[in-house]
């Protein structure tokens, strides 16, 4: 697909798919993408308080994909938003391409971390809020998307088990259930962030509208939680 002139303006979210059109060859990982890609847009787009000006800024908003596989609407919300050129996205996933199928934080302008091994952004974010709390920096956000299927692993367990009594309240989570878990939670997801005193909701991780209420939702004193439910992997 040819790069025009005009993929250097501002993108907006009906721009998505020609982006991450862009992008091809093998292991995309296309429903891992898909899945992600509503939340994505509304965080960057009306949440995160980071912009590609500010990516050293210690004042910013902390984003962390724990969900690294499978990075095309990462990659495709970044250039969109102004932190990596369009003409990056056909390389994706290339020998000298900094576009890898796991996200890499050296190479990819606004990434906070490297990622793609389940189970370890939200420790990193945990410890990341809690280092921001010891520099006395109460501002940022930290938040970290991972995927129902990165439940199965007990670092996560641990660190929603730390994070509720520590009372890490700008440490968010976004769990994009897409029904991969293999390993089923009594009550759903959000009970078991609740059980350990996080503030949770559930919604439609398709509407705009609820993931934004969701997402702004008060909080005080405790992390919270937002579960994006969107269609089954193997639909």
């Amino acid at each position: 697909m040819t790069i025009t002139a005009d993929d250097h303006r501002t993108h907006e979210y009906a721009d998505l798919p020609r982006l991450m059109s862009l992008m091809t060859g093998d292991e995309k990982h296309g429903p891992a993408a898909t899945s992600t890609l509503d939340v994505l847009w509304v965080l960057y787009d009306r949440v995160l308080r980071v912009t590609p000006e500010r990516t050293a800024d210690p004042g910013r908003d902390r984003f962390l994909l724990s969900k690294g596989h499978g990075p095309m609407a990462y990659y495709a919300v970044l250039a969109a938003k102004g932190f990596l050129p369009v003409e990056w996205l056909p390389g994706f996933g290339g020998y000298d391409s900094p576009l890898g199928h796991h996200p890499d934080r050296v190479l990819v302008p606004g990434a906070e971390i490297g990622s793609g091994s389940l189970g370890h952004g939200l420790p990193i974010g945990v410890g990341t809020a809690l280092g921001l709390r010891a520099q006395g920096l109460g501002d940022p956000a930290v938040w970290v998307l991972i995927g129902d299927a990165e439940l199965d692993e007990g670092s996560n367990h641990e660190a929603i088990a730390f994070a509720g009594p520590a009372g890490l309240d700008r440490l968010h989570t976004v769990v994009v259930d897409n029904s991969s878990a293999s390993h089923a939670r009594p009550g759903g997801i959000a009970a078991r962030f609740e059980a350990a005193g996080w503030s949770a909701a559930t919604v439609d991780g398709r509407d705009h509208t609820a993931l934004y209420e969701a997402f702004t939702a008060p909080h005080p004193g405790r992390p919270h939680v937002v579960v994006a439910r969107v269609e089954p992997k193997n639909a």
